[in-house]
């Protein structure tokens, strides 16, 4: 089912030169057409790199995306044929699932994320928290005061804070007010799509600790 490896040439990206009656210009940050002979070289050189390991960068990024892309391919090949010949599926909560090589060396995880959004719901449950803090400001720890608080800050993108709101959730508070607000905040999740992660894993032996396969530059 895997496709034959074959090499993958630079990408073509634009030069940043134009020819003027037959002379290189290289073009500026503000599209003017400058002789290449009156930019300082270090800045040529500098252009020339860019343009050089950025072809590279998009030719890895290309192969990556038909890499994800045959891989899915496959996946849903292999699934199909399990349910034609066995009635059967791998996976499980969410359609997360885990395949692996027979020698238990080579693991591969897919994990389903949901992109959740919270609705105005979300704006009622702040309300019925900061009652409830109000009240009890005397006698609340100082981490359940940060925690409520970071909870329904934004961070800079105007994004609430997720995990903070999870762990509200996991609370047990008596509290009736409390307890409506943590209804609210349920009632306010909406998921609006879903993301798969996948992950390569192999080790050595099988009683060896899995090592992940590094499909990340911040990580290679």
């Amino acid at each position: 089912m895997t496709p034959e490896p074959r090499p993958y040439p630079p990408a073509k990206i634009p030069t940043g030169r134009v020819m003027i009656e037959g002379d290189e210009h290289i073009l500026g940050p503000d599209g003017a057409k400058l002789p290449i002979g009156t930019v300082k070289p270090q800045n040529v050189m500098e252009d020339e790199l860019v343009r050089a390991e950025m072809s590279h960068a998009v030719a890895l990024s290309e192969q990556l995306s038909r890499f994800l892309g045959h891989f899915h391919a496959n996946l849903d090949a292999f699934e199909a044929l399990l349910a034609e010949q066995y009635g059967a599926t791998v996976g499980g909560k969410k359609g997360n699932k885990t395949l692996m090589s027979y020698d238990g060396l080579l693991k591969i995880t897919v994990q389903v994320a949901d992109n959740i959004q919270f609705g105005p719901e979300l704006q009622i449950a702040k309300t019925l928290v900061d009652e409830c803090l109000n009240e009890w400001t005397a006698s609340a720890e100082a981490p359940l005061k940060a925690v409520i608080t970071k909870a329904f800050n934004t961070d800079k993108e105007g994004q609430i804070n997720r995990a903070a709101l999870y762990s509200l959730l996991r609370l047990e508070i008596a509290d009736e007010r409390w307890k409506s607000a943590m209804k609210a905040i349920r009632d306010a999740m909406r998921v609006v799509g879903s993301k798969s992660y996948v992950r390569f894993y192999r080790r050595e032996t099988a009683d060896a600790p899995w090592e992940a396969v590094t499909i990340d530059l911040a990580k290679a």
